[in-house]
């Protein structure tokens, strides 16, 4: 995390400062701790938030694909009911056309009455086909319908789901929101005071985490080259530097974290699950001291937050809401592990 997360608080009313006081001043006597206790707080909400974000990407992606699903089961619902309809005619057609050929002789008795029993015979394999065709018909006409039913009923399922999804994706998205709505309060209660020792605590914790990191050889000597691939995702999100993080973005303009790393691997070639969650779960797992150029470096137990490996112990990621894409020690948070995406295979 950069000490550039507080730039929010800038716009504090002096309203929210006063109503800090009582706290400021009864944290007088240690206010290292207050302020560690403010940082722990705002870090919390940060991952909280960013823990909404994925589990409402997740959701978009669920409700994308759920609403192509009921686009192709519209499309083969209306070409079940036009095989229907033809098959209605046909029997129709056939009916009428038994009803005015209608006998009382069965094929049988036409053959022992007939004074040539061949051609009777030869007639009979006519009225056999005929009959057999009308069976035909028939068969088509009970399998259409039953394929019509059965699709008529994965539609009504299927838009059913999309509905839920949509009404699901809505709750997360206030949540999302609710959290944001939290980090603002927080920072716009700070005082510039408690802004300043909040950075600088920051700053030390992510410093004292990379040192440790590296001094315990988890990265081992860190020279391996990049895949071509790999190169590639590397190259577009240094190209996106600067650009804001905004939740749920897959750019081109604004970014989450796992928006970045799908977008950089999809224009490598490799597209890859939409979150962080995903990625963790579904892409083949490297350790840390096999890292290469453009391995995706997952952050948190709950794997909520990625950011795309540079080497030298650097990442580039979109940190949150208020920030702007960067590049950052990779130990920016609590490492949780990493991954490869052009090691899985392509049944993404």
């Amino acid at each position: 995390m950069s000490g550039r997360l507080l730039r929010l608080a800038c716009t504090a009313t002096m309203a929210a400062q006063v109503a800090l006081a009582p706290m400021s001043a009864a944290a007088a006597p240690d206010p290292g701790r207050s302020v560690s206790k403010l940082l722990t707080d705002l870090q919390g909400l940060y991952r909280q938030t960013e823990q909404a974000t994925e589990t409402y990407n997740a959701t978009a992606e669920k409700l994308t694909a759920q609403r192509a699903e009921v686009r192709r089961l519209d499309g083969e619902l209306t070409k079940a009911r036009m095989a229907l309809r033809g098959s209605r005619e046909d029997a129709g057609r056939l009916a009428r056309q038994q009803y005015q050929n209608s006998s009382n002789f069965s094929v049988y008795v036409r053959v022992l009455l007939a004074r040539d029993p061949q051609q009777a015979l030869d007639e009979g394999h006519v009225i056999g086909r005929v009959a057999g065709e009308r069976a035909a018909t028939l068969d088509r006409l009970t399998g259409a319908e039953k394929r019509a039913d059965a699709l008529a009923r994965s539609a009504r399922k299927a838009l059913d789901t999309q509905l839920t999804l949509a009404e699901r994706q809505k709750k997360q998205r206030d949540d999302v929101t609710k959290r944001l709505s939290e980090v603002e309060r927080l920072l716009a209660s700070l005082t510039p005071e408690q802004q300043t020792e909040m950075s600088r605590l920051e700053q030390d914790g992510v410093t004292e985490a990379q040192r440790r990191l590296i001094d315990a050889g988890t990265l081992g000597d860190d020279d391996r080259p990049a895949s071509a691939e790999g190169g590639q995702a590397v190259r577009y999100a240094l190209a996106q530097i600067g650009k804001p993080y905004r939740w749920g973005a897959v750019g081109p303009a604004s970014f989450d974290c796992s928006g970045l790393t799908s977008r950089a691997w999809a224009r490598a070639g490799t597209p890859i699950p939409r979150t962080s969650q995903e990625q963790w779960a579904r892409l083949p797992h490297v350790p840390l001291n096999s890292l290469r150029p453009g391995d995706l470096v997952i952050y948190f137990p709950e794997a909520t937050h990625v950011a795309l490996y540079l080497g030298d112990g650097k990442v580039v990621q979109a940190p949150r809401t208020g920030e702007t894409i960067k590049i950052s020690p990779i130990a920016a948070n609590p490492v949780l592990g990493a991954v490869r995406p052009d090691a899985a295979p392509r049944r993404l």
